[in-house]
């Protein structure tokens, strides 16, 4: 079954990202094809969104979650710089 979270993180208000939507099944591809129409590049890591969609939404994720998350933001960085 199609799993996916989706995080949000500002650092200026937030110690850590939070969760702000996931999903199975049908409300997995609606967040993969949400983020697809806002050109949000999709990361996949199945192990990872094991965790985060067992979290409640709203939710800082928890620093056991910390380091395979920061690999998350490289990759985004990476494909941000490519795009420019």
């Amino acid at each position: 079954m199609k799993k996916a979270a989706a995080l949000k993180y500002d650092k200026l208000t937030q110690n850590a990202p939070k969760v702000v939507a996931k999903g199975k099944g049908e409300i997995a591809s609606k967040i993969v094809q949400k983020a697809k129409e806002f050109d949000v590049p999709v990361f996949v890591n199945k192990e990872l969104v094991e965790s985060l969609v067992n979290l409640e939404i709203d939710t800082e994720i928890p620093p056991r979650l910390y380091e395979a998350v920061v690999e998350v933001f490289v990759w985004l960085t990476k494909q941000d710089e490519r795009l420019r």
